[in-house]
């Protein structure tokens, strides 16, 4: 079995087909997808959505990009919605400081938030980071001090330091198919380096569509062909590498296995 630790299924370019996108991701051998949200406004939906099909799991929280447009955002309203039966994890939230979208400041507030509705809920946190390595690694490394939360950094893109980094505070890491790009050299000797334990794999679609698939509009079937990739480069089996991971899923996103 495979799972798809990170897709947006309400998305432009799912959506319009969900029935369909869900029917070739089971065919490929998805067992599990997490479907997430990214501000307040998609919790209702991605959640009906994991009401609805057996194999589908919600998340809620606030990505940095809606940092801004969610100042108002009371903590009591995040924790209530963690307590759904269908929602196994809180984000995705963290630091991106490639756009600036929000301000910088705005988005670490809500990121100790978001981390805050983790330590209490025992809830593990899905972390965007981008061109954030040194704050999103402090605010981590701080809040970890304050007491211990379950987390994992998505779509991993930054350096083996970072990996080394947030591995030794006990974080999981999520591979998406950025990893089978030509260009994406140093990401692969990091993902050599993940321990078998600790790796996630997802496909952040409807983006960023893995080879052969460059291009088209990305979907959870296609956590097969990264699955793939990955094996070869790690120098396993696709079954063994797909169990795994599944087995690392179930295990941090304990509600799921529940």
């Amino acid at each position: 079995m495979l799972v798809d630790s990170h897709c947006h299924l309400e998305y432009k370019g799912l959506i319009e087909d969900q029935a369909g996108v869900l029917a070739r991701a089971r065919a490929a051998g998805v067992g599990a997808m997490l479907n997430i949200s990214t501000r307040q406004s998609e919790w209702d939906q991605v959640i009906a959505t994991a009401a609805r099909e057996a194999d589908v799991y919600a998340s809620v929280g606030i990505h940095p990009h809606e940092a801004d447009a969610h100042r108002d955002l009371g903590r009591g309203a995040l924790l209530a919605a963690t307590q759904h039966p269908r929602v196994i994890a809180i984000g995705e939230t963290g630091l991106d400081y490639y756009y600036d979208h929000s301000d910088r400041e705005a988005q670490k507030t809500l990121f100790r938030m978001h981390i805050s509705v983790a330590r209490e809920t025992g809830l593990p946190l899905i972390i965007h980071t981008r061109d954030a390595e040194e704050d999103t690694y402090a605010i981590l490394a701080e809040e970890q001090g304050e007491g211990a939360f379950p987390a994992l950094i998505h779509c991993f893109t930054a350096s083996a330091d970072f990996a080394e980094k947030v591995l030794a505070l006990g974080l999981f890491i999520s591979l998406s198919g950025i990893v089978t790009f030509k260009n994406a050299k140093a990401l692969q000797e990091v993902a050599k380096i993940i321990p078998e334990d600790r790796l996630l794999i997802e496909t952040d679609s409807p983006f960023l569509a893995p080879v052969p698939h460059r291009g088209r509009v990305c979907e959870p079937a296609y956590v097969a062909d990264t699955a793939r990739f990955l094996a070869s480069l790690r120098g396993t089996d696709a079954e063994t590498l797909a169990a795994q991971t599944s087995a690392n899923f179930f295990a941090l996103f304990g509600k799921a296995r529940a």
